[in-house]
């Protein structure tokens, strides 16, 4: 199976995603680390994936979200945005109404 059509079903099998570089746990960047400190904040389970391991998920998966920085957070299958957008959706509010649907 390619990479691109096992990235399409780890999105689409997964509720929450974030590909993120590092781990929940020990993040890697501190954009990653500000959107699992968000994720926490609003009490979701989430799955992650951390692009650091495989160069191709980090080539790849910019091509299959329209998106080209890290990290990348899916709800439902749809990208939700990265750091910057995470956030301000958290600060906002609107990120717990997506979370929740």
């Amino acid at each position: 199976m390619d990479v691109k059509k096992q990235l399409e079903d780890i999105i689409n099998d997964n509720n929450i995603i974030l590909f993120m570089k590092g781990d929940p746990h020990q993040p890697r960047c501190g954009f990653s680390a500000r959107v699992v400190d968000v994720l926490k904040e609003n009490n979701v389970e989430f799955s992650y994936m951390d692009i650091l391991e495989d160069p191709e998920v980090r080539q790849v998966l910019p091509t299959i979200s329209d998106w080209p920085t890290f990290p990348q957070l899916f709800v439902k299958g749809e990208l939700v945005g990265g750091c910057d957008i995470v956030t301000e959706m958290h600060q906002t509010g609107e990120l717990k109404a997506v979370l929740q649907s």
